[in-house]
């Protein structure tokens, strides 16, 4: 797999649609879809602005503190696996009966719960300050930005339709949740085994 594959295929199990839909679906199911837009076009400005800042900034703070390369690629790698590890055992954790009063869908909702933390997750912004530093070239990071903006296109798409696919997905989610979630466990301990490799010299 090439660098450029490796990086859409974080990028996208970290930020991508996915992990989006039930929760949008359940904070918009009483709006109506002049709401329903407004949010979705929110939730992704307010995302997209903050993956520009952490990237921007956490790059410069890390490249002050001289941290290598191996050691920030390890400690994300950390992150990435332990993360995904917990979201995995949530799976086979009993879940709480429901409440029954209905969330009042509101602007704010853009923000908190959807921009953050459900799109801008930890882990996705450590994934791109990794990233970043990795491949540090102009010509590397507009391809890493594109990527960026190509899934949250994707994940505006994705929120403007879920009102109809919701119901169709509802039963594929959670058996695409634990699928992803294996693969995400993968990628982290893919990059700790290389990281370690690398700073072991074998």
């Amino acid at each position: 797999m090439t660098p450029y594959a490796q990086i859409i295929t974080f990028l996208f199990l970290m930020l991508g649609p996915f992990k989006i839909i039930a929760p949008f679906a359940k904070i918009t199911v009483g709006a109506d879809p002049s709401l329903t837009k407004k949010i979705a076009f929110r939730s992704i400005l307010y995302a997209s602005i903050a993956l520009l800042l952490a990237g921007s900034l956490g790059e410069t703070i890390l490249s002050k503190y001289g941290i290598p390369i191996p050691i920030l690629a390890l400690a994300g790698g950390i992150v990435i696996f332990l993360v995904a590890l917990l979201e995995i055992i949530k799976q086979f954790t009993p879940h709480e009966t429901p409440e029954a009063n209905q969330i009042t869908p509101s602007l704010k909702m853009a923000m908190n719960p959807l921009a953050f933390p459900t799109i801008v997750t930890p882990y996705g912004i450590a994934t791109i300050i990794v990233f970043l530093s990795m491949f540090s070239d102009s010509r590397s990071q507009l391809i890493i930005a594109a990527i960026i903006v190509g899934i949250m296109l994707l994940n505006l798409v994705t929120m403007l339709v879920t009102k109809r696919i919701f119901k169709y997905l509802s039963v594929v989610l959670p058996i695409l949740g634990a699928v992803l979630g294996i693969v995400q466990v993968a990628l982290g301990l893919l990059i700790i085994y290389n990281q370690l490799k690398e700073l072991v010299g074998i």
